[in-house]
């Protein structure tokens, strides 16, 4: 590749910082990573404008025409499409204005800046990586008092999204850096990441962890086919299983596993995977409206399913990504979020084993933490997933290490 130009390469350092700094600026303010991947986005952007604008267009259309976006493309169509059924335009078109810009900065992240990612970026988002971990353990281990002098709010759940963030950037920000030759910072950013992860009160966190550990090491034993099968297992029963997850935890987890779980709220939890599944059932094919959640407990089709149930409806969303989207989008919906899904893993198959490894332990971690946490149109977690998405690109296109 031709080294870029004065003005490209200040505006790379620049953008290459900003995505190096989303751990600590989780750490510090746990909604600020659509900022910094909305920022570093722009940088790269103007980079590659500068160097050929042509040539950054055409890159970026065939992104979107190739099998994956279209995917994509099409579940967004089918998002502004339940705009025309559902009962608040307004809660739709918030959460779309939340969600899209995101969505949009991250996919511009992720398919501009690898390549021309500087080198000081690595051992940077280490650094950052590190003082995040340092955080957050300072803080709950001293009482709050660090969040406290930072003028945070005194609560120890706001260190959840920090330390799902660090599972998701641990393994791709690991892997660049092993591949440049930096194995120490390689084994100090995926050590102090489980560090920082598992000193949280995030159940979330902790089982994406493990979830991704578990798959990365699969990968790593088994052939890449195989474990690419179990990858999408898995994520085809995330999806196909979300409208009854309820039921089946109702039915089948022990009373001793919600007594262990009880910071984690399971029996909430259960409660509404009970509720928002007995809505999916009441209206399957379509789903009440995109980003409706906050007020579900208002669509019409709440008014359908058993009063106990009702209640529930009204958490906010179903702490469930699948679920979410077979709520919200119905049938068509989850179909789609399972096509672009899979597509997502066929380029895996063409990656070196530590690359894979790496690929279906992100992904791994990532669908563990959906299945249980968060809204799914989260600013903060589609730009956290995009970064994650932007270093593990960058590690397929850096090979100064042995494959």
């Amino acid at each position: 590749m031709t080294p870029p130009g004065p003005l490209a390469a200040r505006l790379y350092g620049a953008g290459g910082a900003a995505l190096a700094l989303v751990p600590l600026a989780m750490a510090l303010a746990n909604r600020s990573s659509p900022v910094l991947v909305a920022v570093a986005a722009l940088l790269f952007l103007a980079g590659r404008l500068a160097e050929d604008a042509a040539g950054t267009a055409r890159d970026l259309v065939a992104a979107l025409r190739a099998a994956p976006g279209l995917a994509v493309l099409a579940l967004l169509a089918w998002a502004l499409a339940s705009f025309a059924w559902t009962p608040f335009p307004a809660v739709s078109l918030r959460a779309l204005s939340e969600f899209a810009p995101t969505l949009l900065a991250a996919f511009l992240l992720a398919r501009l800046a690898p390549g021309r990612i500087p080198a000081f970026a690595g051992p940077l988002a280490c650094l950052s990586l590190a003082l995040a971990a340092l955080i957050i353990g300072a803080s709950l281990a001293t009482d709050l008092r660090v969040q406290a002098w930072l003028g945070q709010r005194d609560a120890a759940f706001v260190f959840n999204r920090p330390a799902m963030t660090l599972v998701l950037l641990a393994g791709p920000v690991a892997l660049v850096l092993w591949r440049r030759g930096r194995r120490v910072l390689a084994a100090l950013a995926l050590a102090l990441a489980m560090v920082g992860a598992l000193r949280s009160i995030s159940g979330a966190a902790a089982m994406g962890l493990f979830a991704g550990l578990a798959m990365a090491a699969l990968a790593a034993a088994l052939p890449r086919r195989v474990a690419m099968g179990l990858a999408g297992l898995g994520l085809g029963l995330a999806v196909a299983l979300a409208p009854v997850e309820g039921d089946l935890l109702e039915r089948l987890m022990p009373e001793a596993a919600h007594a262990r779980l009880v910071q984690s709220s399971s029996r909430a939890r259960v409660a509404i995977a009970r509720s928002f599944g007995a809505a999916v059932a009441a209206d399957p094919w379509r789903g009440a409206g995109f980003g409706v959640a906050p007020r579900f407990a208002e669509t019409p089709v709440a008014a359908r399913i058993e009063p106990e149930l009702r209640p529930m409806l009204a958490v906010g969303h179903p702490h469930n990504t699948f679920l979410q989207v077979w709520a919200e989008l119905g049938l068509v919906g989850a179909v789609l979020l399972a096509l672009a899904l899979f597509l997502s893993l066929r380029p895996v198959v063409a990656l070196s084993r530590p690359e894979a490894a790496a690929a279906l332990g992100l992904a791994a971690a990532a669908a563990a933490i959906a299945f249980v946490e968060h809204n799914a149109w989260a600013a903060w977690w589609t730009a956290s997933l995009g970064a994650a998405i932007t270093w593990l690109r960058e590690a397929t296109r850096t090979r100064s290490g042995p494959a």
